[in-house]
């Protein structure tokens, strides 16, 4: 089962693998990056994946807001992060009231910062050792896609793997297995939220942060798909 930029959206994320009937103990499950920002429970998010990862072996890629969020706070790169939904990412550490009227208030962001440095340390060092791709025999994983001017794909710049868009969906990816990727909300690519095939790559990201919604991709033995999907608002039933 593939998953793809969650971006928070810690409520449709559950009612998913439920709609998905995901079982932990059995179930592969590979998810694409991009856990944080946008939508309201990152943290909540980010909690969930770690453990997800550490019990039961999940495959868990770096997205390019994940290597924003960490851009931030380690690096002070904090005008593109904050523009691209770092707020959000923010209030679901401190609260969703933590800017008054949500307006930026540089020492509140500071003291942000220095709060989620000290008590979420462990978000930080999962988020940094995360890989850029996990490839099987049948399928290549990767949240952005990859460089298709490239011999070997793992040549390419490490942000072709978190940033890539056209220049990977417009040209042939010259593999002899397709590549699963997130990153580009599939309505830019087919007018839809549903998951985009193609003959030698698959788009899977449904734009749920921007309320659309949040896609599953399963793989069978077989090498056959089914498709799942949960509308942005989703919950788990009570």
């Amino acid at each position: 089962m593939v998953i793809s930029d969650i971006h928070g959206c810690y409520d449709e994320f559950n009612a998913l693998l439920h709609t998905a009937n995901y079982i932990s103990e059995q179930d592969k499950l590979i998810l694409l990056g991009d856990y944080v920002d946008r939508g309201p429970n990152s943290k909540e998010v980010l909690n969930q994946i770690i453990q997800l990862h550490q019990e039961y072996g999940v495959v868990t890629l770096k997205g390019n807001h994940d290597q924003l969020f960490l851009d931030a706070m380690l690096l002070q790169e904090d005008d593109r992060w904050l523009k691209n939904g770092g707020y959000q990412t923010i209030e679901s550490y401190m609260g969703v009231s933590y800017f008054e009227d949500h307006h930026f208030n540089k020492n509140a962001y500071k003291e942000a910062k220095a709060y989620i440095m000290e008590h979420y340390p462990q978000h930080l060092e999962f988020l940094q050792s995360l890989p850029y791709y996990y490839e099987t025999d049948t399928h290549l994983f990767v949240h952005a896609g990859i460089n298709p001017f490239y011999a070997d794909f793992k040549e390419q710049p490490e942000e072709d793997f978190i940033w890539i868009r056209e220049l990977f969906h417009h040209h042939p990816t010259n593999l002899d297995k397709p590549v699963i990727f997130g990153h580009t909300p599939t309505v830019h690519l087919h007018e839809t939220a549903s998951i985009w095939f193609q003959e030698d790559k698959i788009g899977i990201d449904g734009a749920c942060a921007y309320g659309k919604q949040l896609n599953c991709l399963e793989i069978a033995e077989d090498g056959t798909y089914q498709t799942y999907s949960v509308f942005k608002g989703a919950k788990l039933p009570q």
